[in-house]
C-alpha cells in the first residue's frame, strides 16, 4: 500500500508540473521492491484456482488480480525510468511520460480497489502464493523499448481485455456485484493502457521505417514464450486501435477449440 500511496502522490506531482521532465540518470533496479509476502512460485507450481462460486474461489481470483496490478505499477514506472530516449536516440517526449505516469496511477488505483474487496472477504494481499512470471516480461525487454511495448501492454494487458468480461459475468452470477464492478473499472481503464502501448509502438516503428504490425509480430515471436490465445475481445481491442489483422496471424488454429473449451469450463 505504500507503493500505491507513493505512486498516486508522484503521479499527482507530475500532473501538477512539480517534477523534472527527465527522471535522471539512475538505472532502475533489475527487480522492484516487493513485500515479504506473498510467496512467489513458478507458474507451474501454483495451486489450481477454485471456481468463483465459493468465497475461497473469489479470494483466489481477486488475489491473483491484485498481484497482476502490483506488477503493473512497477512495469509502468519502469518504462518511464528505463527509457528516457527512444530507439532512434531522440528524447522521449513529455506526452510519452504523461501516458505511462497515468497508467501507473491507474494500476495503483486498481490494486487498492482489489485490496478493498479482499478485505471485505476477510482476506488480504499476501495471504496466498503468487507466480513470478509477470516480471519476466520486463527482464527480457529491458534493452528494447519497442519489445517492452510489444509484450507488456500489447500482449499481457490485451489478454486482460479478453478474459475480464467472463470473470465479471461469473462474479455477477454468484451475486458478487461489488467485485464485478471493480473488474469493470479495471477492464475499461485497461483499454487506455493497451491504446497507449499501441500508439507509442506505432510511433517507434514509423520512425524506423518499419511496418508496425509486422514488427510487432516479429517481436512477439522473438520474446513471448507461449501462444497468443483465443478467444479475443475484438470490440475492446478495437477501442484501443488494435485490429485483428495484427494479432490473428499469431494465434494457432488449434486455440479456437481450446478457447471455446475454456469458455465453457468458466461458465460451469
Amino acid at each position: 500500500m505504500e507503493k500505491v500511496r507513493l505512486t498516486r502522490t508522484f503521479a499527482a506531482a507530475w500532473r501538477a508540473g512539480s517534477l523534472p521532465d527527465r527522471p535522471g540518470d539512475t538505472v532502475p533496479p533489475d527487480r522492484p521492491a516487493r513485500p515479504a509476502r506473498p510467496e512467489l512460485k513458478l507458474p507451474r507450481d501454483m495451486p489450481k484456482r477454485r471456481k468463483a462460486g465459493s468465497v475461497a474461489g473469489r479470494v483466489a481470483l481477486l488475489h491473483a488480480l491484485a498481484h497482476i496490478e502490483l506488477n503493473a505499477i512497477d512495469l509502468a514506472w519502469d518504462i518511464v525510468a528505463r527509457f528516457p530516449t527512444f530507439p532512434d536516440g531522440t528524447p522521449a517526449p513529455s506526452t510519452f511520460k504523461d501516458d505511462w505516469v497515468k497508467v501507473a496511477d491507474e494500476e495503483a488505483k486498481h490494486h487498492a480497489l482489489l485490496a478493498q474487496r479482499l478485505a471485505a472477504l476477510d482476506a488480504a494481499y499476501g495471504d496466498l502464493p503468487a507466480h513470478d512470471g509477470l516480471w519476466q516480461a520486463s527482464e527480457v525487454t529491458a534493452h528494447d523499448l519497442a519489445a517492452r511495448l510489444a509484450l507488456v501492454p500489447m500482449v499481457l494487458e490485451a489478454r486482460g481485455l479478453d478474459v475480464t468480461p467472463m470473470m465479471i459475468a461469473n462474479l455477477k452470477k454468484v451475486g458478487d456485484e461489488d467485485s464485478a464492478a471493480v473488474l469493470q473499472i479495471i477492464h475499461d481503464e485497461e483499454i487506455g493502457h493497451v491504446a497507449a502501448g499501441r500508439h507509442w509502438f506505432g510511433v517507434i516503428a514509423a520512425a524506423a521505417g518499419n511496418d508496425p504490425a509486422a514488427q510487432w509480430r516479429a517481436l512477439v515471436r522473438q520474446y513471448f514464450k507461449g501462444d497468443i490465445k483465443r478467444p479475443f475481445n475484438d470490440a475492446s481491442r478495437a477501442k484501443a486501435n488494435f485490429p485483428p489483422d495484427w494479432y490473428e496471424p499469431l494465434a494457432p488454429l488449434e486455440t479456437i477449440l481450446a478457447g471455446r473449451d475454456a469458455e465453457m469450463e468458466e461458465a460451469d
